[in-house]
């Protein structure tokens, strides 16, 4: 039986991004595959998550191009971005709360790609005066990681509705939780 690598990682990240301690037993289960053919694959869950690690940075990527965030205003680079990003949302989630991808010296550089990526296009709304300047880009490249990884798990528990991800996450980030001036 030949194994997709890729539906299996596909499946992992399905897995993992409801329940971040799935056993190994449970992720070849929910593969379809035996527990051997997922050692064969991925040596244990660090191989497994470093392996996710990658995928999820792949997609993050795809999204932040297919945003276009050098295009047009800031704001609307954001709200393409957010939109496009949201089918991976649950795999980041699960991603940057794995603290093991974040210690020591090994960390992988397809993080720092990102955070430049997204921090550029938070410093570019900023010199065109669309978004607050006491606030670093950096901050607000993290504010929105954690938005992104908040929804993803209120849509999974029905805290949320799906179709509003993209709107709460964006209403958010730009107006921020502060009332407008009160009369």
């Amino acid at each position: 039986m030949t194994v997709d690598r890729d539906q299996v990682l596909r499946t992992a990240a399905a897995l993992l991004s409801r329940k971040s301690t799935a056993t190994m037993d449970e992720v070849a289960r929910a593969a379809g595959i035996g527990r051997a053919t997922l050692h064969r694959h991925f040596a244990g869950r660090d191989a497994l998550v470093r392996a996710l690690e990658n995928h999820g940075i792949e997609q993050f990527e795809a999204a932040l191009d297919a945003a276009r965030l050098d295009e047009g205003p800031a704001p609307e680079a954001l709200r393409r971005l957010i939109a496009e990003v949201e089918p991976a949302a649950g795999l980041l989630a699960f991603l940057v709360t794995e603290n093991q991808l974040f210690e020591g010296d090994q960390m992988n550089e397809g993080w720092a790609r990102l955070d430049a990526r997204v921090s550029a296009l938070f410093r570019r709304g900023q010199e065109q005066g669309d978004f607050r300047i006491d606030l670093t880009p950096a901050w607000l490249t993290e504010a929105l990681y954690g938005l992104i990884g908040t929804c993803a798990w209120a849509v999974q528990v029905g805290r949320v509705a799906a179709n509003d991800f993209q709107y709460m996450i964006v209403e958010l980030l730009l107006g921020g939780a502060r009332r407008g001036v009160e009369k």
